[in-house]
């Protein structure tokens, strides 16, 4: 029988997936056959639980379709390609260039492509670092890496429970916070400058609502065509160079 593996993101198969949560590697999900409940499964549960790692059930079927040695053994666990950074790292990184805080929040994004597109505009723009929750969204994976095109060895990313409370904590830092969204303000209408976040939100939903009720500014991109929204990392490309224009 084929054994358990590991490969660049999936580990696969229970003994495989226990020492993963052992080791010092950073997991961002796992996925769990629904109904399973025997020991070695109860362990890694256990221990996600205990290092607050988002699991989710899923059907066999889901598990088969996901693995790469078809022997999952009812696991597969997701790991990061990069280590995270703290939110205080990035807020370092302003300081530490005597630079007003330019912060990347991303509320939910699931794709990795566009992740690490907007990873790289970040890093680009003169952003000091981006923002993503640990749950219902996209970790740094081998994809968002490669799209990031090298700027995840520059652009730290921390990722946090709750973004909402993330904005409030960054509030008392001084920042005032902007996100994406087709009912604002025009972008060019408004004060960008100074100690700013943006938000840019999930490729189908957009921003939250509780995210965007914390929110100071909420910004339209002008457009012209016949389609009513853009693709989330180019939203993010257009506000984030509006910001460097004005701070500039």
């Amino acid at each position: 029988m084929q054994k358990p593996s590991v490969n660049e993101d999936k580990i696969e198969g229970r003994n495989a997936v226990i020492e993963a949560l052992r080791s010092e590697r950073t997991i961002d999900k796992l996925y769990i056959q629904d109904g399973c409940q025997d020991g070695p499964v109860m362990t890694i549960k256990r221990m996600a639980k205990n290092k607050d790692i988002f699991v989710k059930y899923v059907a066999k079927e889901r598990l088969d379709q996901m693995s790469d040695t078809g022997h999952h053994q009812g696991v597969i666990a997701i790991s990061a390609a990069y280590e995270y950074a703290e939110v205080e790292d990035i807020l370092q990184k302003a300081r530490d260039k005597g630079e007003a805080p330019f912060i990347f929040l991303l509320d939910n994004i699931e794709d990795p492509h566009n992740l690490g597109a907007i990873i790289r505009t970040a890093n680009l723009a003169g952003a000091h670092g981006v923002i993503i929750p640990k749950n219902r969204a996209v970790g740094l994976t081998s994809t968002v890496a490669r799209t990031s095109a090298g700027a995840l060895n520059y652009t730290p990313v921390a990722r946090v429970t709750n973004i909402s409370k993330t904005i409030d904590e960054l509030k008392k830092e001084g920042l005032w916070f902007v996100c994406a969204d087709m009912g604002g303000e025009t972008m060019y209408r408004l004060n960008l400058t100074g100690p700013i976040g943006l938000v840019i939100g999930n490729e189908g939903e957009g921003v939250s609502r509780l995210v965007k009720e914390k929110c100071d500014f909420i910004a339209s991109i002008p457009m012209k065509g016949d389609i009513d929204s853009l693709n989330a990392s180019v939203a993010a490309g257009i506000l984030a160079y509006e910001i460097v224009r004005q701070r500039g």
